[in-house]
């Protein structure tokens, strides 16, 4: 299965549908093996849409697409589940550029080998230059290329968001009263 060639005709087949695809990933099992496309809103058409995120219908729009071509072209061996997904509020990075997308936020990034004894790495993403990446963290600053990550994630910003309670101002020293 060639990952690049199927991201490609997936892209040319969802542009038509006003969505991108991030990237998919191939999970490989003995008896039903899972096909996952994450999709997106290109930024450029996100004002025009009634919703900027990746709705239900958008998926089931690219699920039957997909479908009707992985069905003619059969580029997949074996038995497998087509899933098509927005990418979440942890989305997975699948470039260079979708960090760079993600600059100033926290990521989680497996690495193929380790750097300097690690391959796991958190922290703030802070430069991304053509296909070499920054990471900066609670463990140190770290430097690698794109095609040293195995799988990367954003951390989701809880507070952020809203689903954590913001914390509390520091009351500061007390005065007295003479």
């Amino acid at each position: 299965m060639d990952n690049n060639a199927i991201t490609q005709r997936f892209s040319e087949i969802v542009a038509e549908l006003g969505l991108e695809v991030l990237g998919l990933e191939f999970l490989p099992s003995g008896g039903q093996s899972t096909l996952r496309v994450y999709l997106d809103i290109p930024e450029a058409l996100r004002e025009g849409r009634e919703s900027p995120e990746v709705t239900v219908e958008d998926c089931e729009a690219a699920s039957r697409e997909f479908s009707a071509w992985l069905d003619v072209e059969d580029p997949i061996p074996g038995n497998y589940v087509l899933e098509v997904s927005s990418p979440g509020i942890d989305r997975p990075l699948f470039s260079a550029a979708q960090f760079a997308r993600v600059s100033g936020q926290e990521v989680k990034v497996l690495l193929k080998a380790p750097i300097e004894g690690r391959r796991r790495l958190k922290g703030n993403v802070v430069e991304v230059n053509g296909e070499h990446i920054v990471v900066e963290g609670e463990a140190g600053r770290f430097e690698f290329e794109y095609a040293d990550v195995e799988s990367a994630r954003v951390v989701p910003d809880w507070v952020a968001l809203g689903y954590a309670p913001q914390p509390k101002p520091h009351p500061g020293p007390k005065k007295s009263s003479k």
